[in-house]
């Protein structure tokens, strides 16, 4: 089943809720599933925190662009068959 989602975005008030620990964690997943499809971000990690919403270190990036990357690797993931 293909399910399109639409991507968070950065102003999504849900944002607002992730601290700085629930992101870094986030990062650590990124980090691992991202690692399977060639996928390396060593720089990734936490910025400042602009207007309530913490910024991810992708050339500052919002929070939501590492929430759709991971749900993009989970898609993929989900989509790879067994033993590949």
């Amino acid at each position: 089943m293909n399910r399109r989602r639409q991507p968070m975005q950065p102003t999504d008030p849900r944002v607002r809720a992730y601290t700085d620990e629930h992101i870094r964690t986030l990062l650590a997943e990124l980090h691992e599933r991202g690692r399977k499809f060639g996928l390396i971000f060593p720089s990734a990690t936490t910025d400042k925190t602009l207007d309530g919403r913490i910024l991810v270190r992708f050339n500052t990036a919002p929070a939501s662009t590492l929430l759709n990357l991971l749900t993009l690797l989970l898609d993929a993931d989900r989509e790879r068959p067994c033993g590949s």
